[in-house]
């Protein structure tokens, strides 16, 4: 059953992968690239500030901190621990595929940090935020989505590692905001 997914994933990649086309090339490099979401990350912060005060926010920002490592602490644990090699690396795919990056990163992609943060990020800041601004989930979710297939549309990761990052970034977030709730709680203004 286990090589029937992976196979199906393998098949998956491949038919969303080469969906690509040059010319949307540079934008999913810039969708992939973290260094892009630098300007959704201060207006995360500048969103609560507003809406919650100086305190509060510093709460949430180390919350966040302490999420992102957390979550690239499992990623690099589990891309070491299953070595699932990329795409790139691949014998099976990697002369059918796009690599639509100059290098491929690192030999195991198992699971996507970038997923797996973009997803953590976003429901975070949506369980700080969602009292305040109705619709900050759905863009959140959106920019997290479009952050985890350009995973796949650049060439770096299949589809399953994006899903399994994506979960696990939601299950993180989760926990994070149940304890961001509790301090909050414990230790009121």
């Amino acid at each position: 059953m286990w090589e029937e997914l992976i196979r199906y994933d393998k098949e998956l990649f491949l038919f969303l992968n080469n969906l690509g086309n040059p010319s949307w090339d540079g934008f999913w490099m810039f969708v992939t690239n973290k260094f892009s979401s630098i300007p959704i990350y201060i207006l995360l912060i500048l969103l609560t500030h507003r809406y919650f005060g100086a305190k509060k926010t510093l709460w949430v920002i180390l919350s966040a901190i302490v999420l992102v490592v957390a979550v690239n602490g499992l990623a690099d644990f589990f891309k070491y621990g299953v070595q699932r090699l990329r795409p790139c690396y691949d014998p099976e795919v990697n002369l059918l595929m796009r690599l639509v990056k100059d290098t491929c990163g690192g030999k195991f992609g198992y699971f996507s940090a970038h997923a797996a943060n973009s997803f953590a990020i976003a429901f975070f800041f949506t369980a700080v935020l969602r009292r305040k601004l109705r619709y900050i989930g759905f863009l959140l979710m959106a920019w997290a989505f479009l952050m985890a297939y350009s995973r796949i549309y650049i060439g770096v990761h299949f589809p399953l590692d994006v899903l399994t990052g994506g979960l696990l970034g939601l299950f993180l977030s989760w926990i994070a905001s149940k304890l961001y709730i509790f301090a909050q709680q414990k230790f009121p203004q």
